[in-house]
Protein backbone atom coordinates (compact mmCIF):
# COMPACT_ATOMS: atom_id res chain seq x y z
CA UNK A 1 0.00 0.00 0.00
CA UNK A 2 2.81 2.38 0.87
CA UNK A 3 4.54 1.70 -2.48
CA UNK A 4 1.28 2.33 -4.35
CA UNK A 5 0.73 5.64 -2.55
CA UNK A 6 4.29 6.66 -3.29
CA UNK A 7 3.84 5.81 -6.97
CA UNK A 8 0.61 7.80 -7.15
CA UNK A 9 2.30 10.78 -5.50
CA UNK A 10 5.22 10.53 -7.93
CA UNK A 11 2.90 10.39 -10.93
CA UNK A 12 0.93 13.36 -9.64
CA UNK A 13 4.14 15.35 -9.22
CA UNK A 14 5.35 14.37 -12.68
CA UNK A 15 2.09 15.40 -14.33
CA UNK A 16 1.92 18.70 -12.44
CA UNK A 17 5.57 19.46 -13.20
CA UNK A 18 5.43 18.54 -16.90
CA UNK A 19 5.47 21.68 -19.01
CA UNK A 20 2.72 21.86 -21.60
CA UNK A 21 3.20 23.17 -25.10
CA UNK A 22 0.99 25.56 -27.04
CA UNK A 23 1.94 25.28 -30.68
CA UNK A 24 -1.42 25.51 -32.45
CA UNK A 25 -4.22 28.06 -32.16
CA UNK A 26 -7.42 27.33 -30.26
CA UNK A 27 -10.56 26.98 -32.38
CA UNK A 28 -11.86 30.36 -33.48
CA UNK A 29 -8.68 32.25 -32.67
CA UNK A 30 -7.36 35.07 -34.83
CA UNK A 31 -3.93 33.93 -35.97
CA UNK A 32 -0.86 36.11 -36.48
CA UNK A 33 1.85 34.81 -38.78
CA UNK A 34 2.48 33.67 -42.36
CA UNK A 35 -0.74 33.26 -44.33
CA UNK A 36 -2.78 34.99 -41.64
CA UNK A 37 -2.59 38.44 -40.05
CA UNK A 38 0.86 39.83 -40.73
CA UNK A 39 0.99 41.99 -37.60
CA UNK A 40 -0.34 41.73 -34.08
CA UNK A 41 -2.04 45.10 -34.45
CA UNK A 42 -3.91 43.86 -37.53
CA UNK A 43 -5.34 40.98 -35.51
CA UNK A 44 -6.28 43.35 -32.69
CA UNK A 45 -8.02 45.63 -35.19
CA UNK A 46 -10.01 42.63 -36.45
CA UNK A 47 -11.54 41.87 -33.04
CA UNK A 48 -15.32 41.99 -32.99
CA UNK A 49 -17.54 44.19 -30.87
CA UNK A 50 -18.83 41.45 -28.59
CA UNK A 51 -19.09 40.55 -24.94
CA UNK A 52 -17.86 37.02 -25.73
CA UNK A 53 -14.29 35.93 -25.12
CA UNK A 54 -11.92 36.40 -28.05
CA UNK A 55 -8.49 34.88 -28.60
CA UNK A 56 -5.41 35.85 -30.60
CA UNK A 57 -2.67 33.30 -31.28
CA UNK A 58 0.77 34.54 -32.41
CA UNK A 59 3.11 32.30 -34.37
CA UNK A 60 6.89 32.45 -33.81
CA UNK A 61 8.68 35.56 -34.94
CA UNK A 62 9.82 39.06 -34.11
CA UNK A 63 7.13 41.66 -34.72
CA UNK A 64 8.51 45.16 -35.12
CA UNK A 65 5.50 47.22 -34.14
CA UNK A 66 3.72 49.12 -31.43
CA UNK A 67 0.50 47.41 -30.36
CA UNK A 68 -2.44 49.21 -28.75
CA UNK A 69 -5.44 47.33 -27.39
CA UNK A 70 -8.24 49.78 -26.69
CA UNK A 71 -11.14 49.08 -24.36
CA UNK A 72 -13.15 46.04 -25.47
CA UNK A 73 -16.67 44.92 -24.56
CA UNK A 74 -15.54 41.41 -23.64
CA UNK A 75 -12.50 39.45 -22.47
CA UNK A 76 -9.39 38.86 -24.57
CA UNK A 77 -6.57 36.34 -24.30
CA UNK A 78 -3.39 36.47 -26.39
CA UNK A 79 -1.20 33.38 -26.64
CA UNK A 80 2.34 33.18 -27.97
CA UNK A 81 3.57 29.98 -29.60
CA UNK A 82 5.68 27.97 -27.15
CA UNK A 83 6.83 24.47 -26.36
CA UNK A 84 6.86 25.27 -22.64
CA UNK A 85 3.99 27.34 -21.30
CA UNK A 86 5.56 27.42 -17.84
CA UNK A 87 8.68 29.39 -18.76
CA UNK A 88 9.42 32.69 -20.46
CA UNK A 89 12.78 31.20 -21.48
CA UNK A 90 11.04 29.16 -24.18
CA UNK A 91 9.10 32.06 -25.68
CA UNK A 92 9.32 32.36 -29.47
CA UNK A 93 7.26 35.53 -29.97
CA UNK A 94 8.74 39.00 -29.52
CA UNK A 95 7.04 42.35 -30.04
CA UNK A 96 9.55 45.18 -30.18
CA UNK A 97 9.61 48.94 -30.76
CA UNK A 98 11.73 51.87 -29.61
CA UNK A 99 9.41 54.77 -28.79
CA UNK A 100 10.47 57.12 -25.98
CA UNK A 101 9.47 60.43 -24.42
CA UNK A 102 11.88 62.05 -26.85
CA UNK A 103 9.34 61.37 -29.60
CA UNK A 104 6.03 60.88 -27.75
CA UNK A 105 3.91 63.27 -25.66
CA UNK A 106 3.28 60.92 -22.70
CA UNK A 107 4.97 58.00 -20.98
CA UNK A 108 2.05 55.71 -21.78
CA UNK A 109 2.34 56.55 -25.50
CA UNK A 110 5.87 55.12 -25.59
CA UNK A 111 4.70 51.61 -24.72
CA UNK A 112 5.51 48.82 -27.15
CA UNK A 113 2.36 47.09 -25.86
CA UNK A 114 -0.41 49.32 -24.53
CA UNK A 115 -3.35 47.51 -22.94
CA UNK A 116 -6.34 49.66 -22.06
CA UNK A 117 -8.97 46.95 -21.61
CA UNK A 118 -10.03 44.86 -18.64
CA UNK A 119 -10.37 41.06 -18.49
CA UNK A 120 -7.15 40.55 -20.41
CA UNK A 121 -4.56 37.76 -20.33
CA UNK A 122 -1.21 37.51 -22.11
CA UNK A 123 0.82 34.29 -22.27
CA UNK A 124 4.37 33.58 -23.42
CA UNK A 125 5.12 36.80 -25.27
CA UNK A 126 8.31 38.88 -25.06
CA UNK A 127 7.78 42.64 -25.16
CA UNK A 128 10.77 44.91 -25.71
CA UNK A 129 11.40 48.62 -25.82
CA UNK A 130 14.83 48.85 -27.40
CA UNK A 131 15.33 52.60 -26.90
CA UNK A 132 17.83 52.12 -24.07
CA UNK A 133 18.99 54.83 -21.68
CA UNK A 134 18.36 58.56 -21.94
CA UNK A 135 14.59 58.72 -21.67
CA UNK A 136 11.49 57.00 -20.35
CA UNK A 137 10.58 54.20 -22.74
CA UNK A 138 7.94 51.62 -21.81
CA UNK A 139 7.78 48.02 -22.90
CA UNK A 140 4.28 47.54 -21.42
CA UNK A 141 1.60 49.99 -20.37
CA UNK A 142 -0.98 48.05 -18.34
CA UNK A 143 -3.50 50.85 -18.14
CA UNK A 144 -6.61 49.03 -16.86
CA UNK A 145 -7.53 46.59 -14.13
CA UNK A 146 -8.18 42.85 -14.27
CA UNK A 147 -5.13 42.04 -16.35
CA UNK A 148 -2.95 38.93 -16.08
CA UNK A 149 0.47 38.25 -17.59
CA UNK A 150 1.90 34.74 -17.60
CA UNK A 151 5.44 33.58 -18.47
CA UNK A 152 6.08 36.80 -20.37
CA UNK A 153 9.30 38.80 -20.69
CA UNK A 154 9.42 42.60 -20.52
CA UNK A 155 12.65 44.41 -21.37
CA UNK A 156 13.50 48.10 -21.24
CA UNK A 157 15.77 50.48 -19.38
CA UNK A 158 13.73 53.24 -17.72
CA UNK A 159 10.02 52.69 -16.97
CA UNK A 160 9.86 49.19 -18.48
CA UNK A 161 6.49 48.24 -16.97
CA UNK A 162 3.70 50.65 -16.15
CA UNK A 163 1.28 48.86 -13.79
CA UNK A 164 -1.06 51.79 -13.59
CA UNK A 165 -4.51 50.95 -12.27
CA UNK A 166 -6.80 48.21 -10.96
CA UNK A 167 -5.98 44.63 -10.02
CA UNK A 168 -3.12 43.08 -11.97
CA UNK A 169 -1.27 39.76 -11.78
CA UNK A 170 2.18 38.94 -13.16
CA UNK A 171 3.26 35.32 -12.75
CA UNK A 172 6.46 33.65 -13.84
CA UNK A 173 7.51 36.71 -15.81
CA UNK A 174 10.91 38.24 -16.50
CA UNK A 175 11.17 42.01 -16.00
CA UNK A 176 14.35 43.88 -16.94
CA UNK A 177 15.48 47.48 -16.54
CA UNK A 178 17.54 49.99 -14.59
CA UNK A 179 15.53 53.03 -13.51
CA UNK A 180 12.06 52.95 -11.90
CA UNK A 181 11.30 50.07 -14.21
CA UNK A 182 8.23 48.78 -12.40
CA UNK A 183 6.07 51.78 -11.69
CA UNK A 184 2.57 53.26 -11.62
CA UNK A 185 0.10 55.09 -9.43
CA UNK A 186 -3.11 53.22 -8.63
CA UNK A 187 -2.66 49.51 -9.34
CA UNK A 188 -2.87 46.69 -6.84
CA UNK A 189 -0.34 44.39 -8.49
CA UNK A 190 0.82 40.95 -7.37
CA UNK A 191 4.10 39.66 -8.84
CA UNK A 192 4.29 35.89 -8.37
CA UNK A 193 7.70 34.22 -8.70
CA UNK A 194 8.95 36.70 -11.25
CA UNK A 195 12.60 37.11 -12.20
CA UNK A 196 13.86 40.69 -12.03
CA UNK A 197 16.99 41.36 -14.07
CA UNK A 198 18.91 44.59 -13.52
CA UNK A 199 21.18 46.23 -16.08
CA UNK A 200 24.62 47.82 -15.54
CA UNK A 201 24.18 51.27 -13.96
CA UNK A 202 25.87 53.56 -11.47
CA UNK A 203 22.64 53.51 -9.43
CA UNK A 204 19.29 51.86 -10.12
CA UNK A 205 15.79 51.49 -8.72
CA UNK A 206 13.47 48.56 -9.32
CA UNK A 207 10.12 50.00 -8.27
CA UNK A 208 8.64 53.49 -8.20
CA UNK A 209 5.21 53.50 -6.61
CA UNK A 210 3.31 56.67 -7.40
CA UNK A 211 0.66 56.15 -4.74
CA UNK A 212 -0.21 59.71 -3.75
CA UNK A 213 -2.85 59.13 -1.07
CA UNK A 214 -4.03 56.50 1.38
CA UNK A 215 -5.51 54.30 -1.40
CA UNK A 216 -5.58 50.54 -1.97
CA UNK A 217 -2.62 50.64 -4.36
CA UNK A 218 0.08 48.10 -3.53
CA UNK A 219 2.92 46.36 -5.36
CA UNK A 220 3.73 42.97 -3.82
CA UNK A 221 6.64 40.84 -5.03
CA UNK A 222 6.16 37.28 -3.82
CA UNK A 223 8.95 34.77 -4.35
CA UNK A 224 10.87 36.93 -6.83
CA UNK A 225 14.46 36.31 -7.88
CA UNK A 226 16.50 39.51 -8.20
CA UNK A 227 19.91 39.71 -9.83
CA UNK A 228 21.95 40.93 -12.78
CA UNK A 229 20.37 40.47 -16.19
CA UNK A 230 21.76 37.42 -18.02
CA UNK A 231 25.17 38.09 -19.47
CA UNK A 232 25.51 41.44 -17.68
CA UNK A 233 27.98 42.49 -15.01
CA UNK A 234 26.41 44.66 -12.32
CA UNK A 235 28.34 46.10 -9.40
CA UNK A 236 27.46 45.11 -5.86
CA UNK A 237 25.08 47.37 -3.96
CA UNK A 238 24.11 49.77 -6.75
CA UNK A 239 20.42 48.85 -6.86
CA UNK A 240 17.53 49.66 -4.55
CA UNK A 241 14.25 47.81 -4.18
CA UNK A 242 12.39 51.03 -4.80
CA UNK A 243 12.02 54.74 -4.28
CA UNK A 244 8.83 56.78 -3.69
CA UNK A 245 7.47 58.44 -6.80
CA UNK A 246 4.38 59.25 -4.71
CA UNK A 247 4.30 60.43 -1.11
CA UNK A 248 2.33 57.34 -0.03
CA UNK A 249 4.31 54.77 -2.01
CA UNK A 250 3.57 51.21 -0.93
CA UNK A 251 5.66 48.19 -1.96
CA UNK A 252 6.51 44.86 -0.35
CA UNK A 253 8.98 42.07 -1.10
CA UNK A 254 8.41 38.72 0.57
CA UNK A 255 10.15 35.34 0.23
CA UNK A 256 12.39 36.85 -2.44
CA UNK A 257 15.94 35.89 -3.32
CA UNK A 258 18.12 38.99 -3.63
CA UNK A 259 21.66 38.94 -4.98
CA UNK A 260 24.37 41.37 -3.93
CA UNK A 261 23.25 43.94 -6.53
CA UNK A 262 20.81 45.18 -3.85
CA UNK A 263 22.22 47.85 -1.54
CA UNK A 264 22.17 47.11 2.17
CA UNK A 265 19.84 50.07 2.77
CA UNK A 266 17.29 48.38 0.55
CA UNK A 267 15.30 51.51 -0.22
CA UNK A 268 16.07 55.01 -1.46
CA UNK A 269 14.61 58.50 -1.16
CA UNK A 270 13.11 60.05 -4.28
CA UNK A 271 15.70 62.84 -4.58
CA UNK A 272 17.80 64.95 -2.24
CA UNK A 273 15.59 67.77 -0.97
CA UNK A 274 12.49 65.93 -2.15
CA UNK A 275 12.67 62.74 -0.12
CA UNK A 276 8.93 61.80 -0.05
CA UNK A 277 9.43 59.23 2.73
CA UNK A 278 7.15 60.51 5.51
CA UNK A 279 4.18 58.31 4.57
CA UNK A 280 5.70 55.43 2.62
CA UNK A 281 5.21 51.75 3.34
CA UNK A 282 8.26 49.86 2.14
CA UNK A 283 8.07 46.37 3.61
CA UNK A 284 10.02 43.13 3.58
CA UNK A 285 9.40 39.66 4.97
CA UNK A 286 11.48 36.48 4.91
CA UNK A 287 13.80 37.43 2.06
CA UNK A 288 17.13 35.71 1.44
CA UNK A 289 20.46 36.21 -0.29
CA UNK A 290 23.24 38.77 0.04
CA UNK A 291 20.93 41.63 -0.94
CA UNK A 292 18.47 40.81 1.83
CA UNK A 293 20.95 41.67 4.58
CA UNK A 294 22.25 44.99 5.79
CA UNK A 295 20.92 47.94 7.76
CA UNK A 296 17.77 48.99 5.99
CA UNK A 297 16.75 52.62 5.51
CA UNK A 298 15.04 54.24 8.51
CA UNK A 299 11.76 54.51 6.59
CA UNK A 300 11.67 50.79 5.71
CA UNK A 301 9.46 48.28 7.54
CA UNK A 302 10.09 44.69 8.57
CA UNK A 303 6.74 42.95 8.13
CA UNK A 304 5.53 40.58 10.82
CA UNK A 305 4.00 38.11 8.38
CA UNK A 306 3.55 37.50 4.68
CA UNK A 307 0.86 39.38 2.80
CA UNK A 308 -1.93 37.24 1.34
CA UNK A 309 -2.80 37.49 -2.32
CA UNK A 310 -6.51 37.68 -1.50
CA UNK A 311 -5.90 40.82 0.54
CA UNK A 312 -4.20 42.44 -2.44
CA UNK A 313 -6.27 41.31 -5.44
CA UNK A 314 -9.52 40.77 -3.53
CA UNK A 315 -11.02 37.75 -1.80
CA UNK A 316 -12.65 36.49 -5.02
CA UNK A 317 -9.49 36.83 -7.11
CA UNK A 318 -9.33 33.13 -8.01
CA UNK A 319 -12.66 33.26 -9.87
CA UNK A 320 -11.77 36.29 -11.97
CA UNK A 321 -11.19 35.88 -15.71
CA UNK A 322 -7.73 37.44 -15.66
CA UNK A 323 -6.44 35.06 -12.98
CA UNK A 324 -5.02 31.72 -14.13
CA UNK A 325 -4.63 29.79 -10.90
CA UNK A 326 -2.47 27.13 -12.58
CA UNK A 327 0.34 29.71 -12.50
CA UNK A 328 -0.02 30.36 -8.76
Amino acid sequence: MFKMKALIALLAFTVSSFAASRTSPPAGALVVGPGNYSTVQAAVNALKSTTQEQVIFINPGTYNEQVTINKLSGPLTIYGYTTNTASYASNTVTITASHSLLDEATDDATGTLRVETTNFKLYNVNVVNSHGSGSQALAVSANAGNQGYYACSFKGFQDTLLAETGAQLYSGCYIEGATDFIFGQQATAWFQKCTIGVLPASIGYISASGRSSNSSSYYVFNGATIGAAPGKSVSSGVYYLGRPWGDYARVAYQSCSMSNVINGAGWHIWNTGDERTDHVSFGEFSNSGAGASGTRASFATKLGSALAIGNILGSSYASQYYVDTSYL
